[in-house]
């Protein structure tokens, strides 16, 4: 203690943040299951413009991404690159900041707010109090405005009929637009979420119809570059003549037709992920020049000489088979090895029977709601049929015909055109069949071959007169193929 007194240690306050100037507010909820997010409540005229009531799909929305990954997410609108039309339009309303916060009630995911501000930079200091400040609208939301947290109303049915929609488990299918509580769908989503952190090449697997490109989404989506470009090719729908360009860019002038620079699909795909769809119908002549990508990350544009280095995570899928094609010489054994870094196969929708419903249950409601159709219910003789037919063209050909199914149904319950399902169709495992036999024959007809030029030779491989060079073939090409197909000169 001194002449003034004793030392009385202050602290200065904590210095709290100060809530940001906000212009607009609103609210998007989850329908569908949560495929999709709708604006419900606002607040301030620039939601009007963003499109308030329309359903907007998870996957092409930031209120998509925040509810996915349950996490603050803001942007600047002048720079951001990952919501380019929803920063046009914050742009156009003069807004400098938006952030978007996950509202959680009860540990269950309701929606996303959102914050606009005409200040730049405005939330930088206020991150601290996103989630409470989403907790708390949540629980006032859930509170105070009954009805707005709404779950879908039972339908009164008979003991034969099945009311849906079934809302999926979130835990079993965490992923935008893959829906399934199988085992193999499991099994592979355990296998996206190993894998997508990574930047490791991926190739999906999987009959035509499957949702290979969900799969890849997913994994860009999950991954380090889900703030990056997803750039989709498919290599089947472009002509061969027109793939290079497609994939590479071209110079002006560099061909008939080229009357301006034009940048590929790669460039595009710049610190994001490239998706190759139909990777086995890549042609032979560019194989090559793919390989060179995916190994060095460069490239030359058609009618340049100047090269331009990429940072490019590839994701291929095909329905094709890609190590008999190997073995034909159809397709470059470098090139499959480098692609087939993480394998990832997709269940055929036939080897997971549980997952229909739930698909049938998803579909109904996205195209009832689309149509206005009063669709809400499927009688068990329905679901029976559809968990018993085969589906050869897996969820693609699901989804067509409840489609087909909602447009025929006048009331409540799912009229489907269940006769199709009666059709003999040749599923995958008959074009495996036939595939297996028309080897078989193919294996017969060179061995017959072979033996031919062996008799004429006096089964003399080598030299001037024997079989290799009757056949075209080097010798060492000759006796590989008779090992292979067990040709052995009998003992006399």
């Amino acid at each position: 203690m001194d002449q003034n007194g004793p030392h009385l240690r202050c602290e200065p306050p904590a210095l709290q943040p100060a809530p940001p100037d906000i212009q607009a507010l609103c609210v998007w909820l989850s329908e569908t299951a949560g495929q999709a997010m709708r604006m419900q409540v606002l607040m301030a005229d620039l939601p009007t413009r963003l499109g308030a009531g329309l359903g907007v799909p998870v996957a092409d929305a930031i209120a998509g991404c925040v509810w996915q990954r349950q996490q603050p997410i803001k942007i600047d609108p002048e720079t951001d690159t990952c919501f380019p039309e929803f920063a046009r339009v914050l742009r156009e309303a003069g807004i400098k900041s938006f952030c978007g916060i996950p509202l959680m009630f009860a540990n269950r995911r309701i929606g996303v707010l959102g914050l606009a501000s005409m200040k730049p930079d405005a939330f930088r200091d206020f991150e601290p109090q996103f989630v409470q400040a989403g907790a708390r609208i949540a629980d006032g939301m859930a509170n105070g405005w009954p009805g707005l947290v709404s779950q879908p109303a039972p339908v009164a049915v008979s003991d034969r009929d099945v009311c849906h929609p079934e809302e999926p488990d979130p835990a079993a299918a965490p992923f935008e637009g893959i829906i399934g509580r199988s085992g193999p769908i499991r099994a592979v989503l355990e296998q996206v979420a190993i894998v997508a952190p990574t930047n490791a090449s991926v190739l999906i697997l999987g009959e035509t119809g499957t949702g290979k490109e969900l799969i890849a989404h997913a994994i860009h989506k999950r991954g380090s570059r889900r703030y990056q470009s997803f750039v989709r090719v498919n290599c089947a729908a472009i002509p061969s003549g027109l793939l290079e360009s497609e994939l590479f860019g071209h110079e002006r002038g560099a061909f008939t037709g080229a009357i301006a620079r034009k940048t590929g699909r790669f460039e595009l795909a710049h610190g994001g992920t490239l998706f190759l769809d139909e990777i086995g119908d890549l042609p032979l002549d560019l194989q090559s020049k793919l390989l060179r990508v995916l190994q060095e990350q460069e490239f030359e544009r058609l009618g340049s000489n100047q090269t331009t280095r990429v940072d490019v995570r590839v994701v291929a899928a095909t329905s094709r088979d890609l190590t008999q094609m190997v073995a034909l010489g159809e397709y470059r054994s470098d090139l499959y090895y480098r692609l087939n870094v993480f394998p990832l196969r997709l269940p055929a929708l036939r080897e997971r029977p549980e997952d229909i419903p739930l698909l049938v249950s998803h579909f109904m409601q996205l195209y009832a709601r689309r149509m206005n159709k009063p669709a809400e219910c499927v009688s068990s003789e329905t679901m029976k049929a559809l968990v018993a037919y085969p589906w050869p063209g897996n969820v693609r050909e699901l989804q067509n015909f409840i489609e087909r199914a909602v447009i025929l149904s006048t009331g409540k319950m799912l009229q489907g055109p269940l006769a199709e399902l009666q059709m003999p169709v040749a599923g995958p495992a008959s074009a495996r069949s036939n595939s297996s036999r028309m080897a078989d024959s193919l294996k017969a007809a060179e061995r017959e071959h072979i033996l031919q030029a062996l008799a004429e030779s006096n089964w003399v491989v080598g030299g001037p007169k024997g079989a290799a060079i009757r056949l075209g073939l080097r010798r060492t090409t000759l006796i590989s193929k008779m090992q292979k197909l067990g040709i052995t000169r009998r003992k006399t």
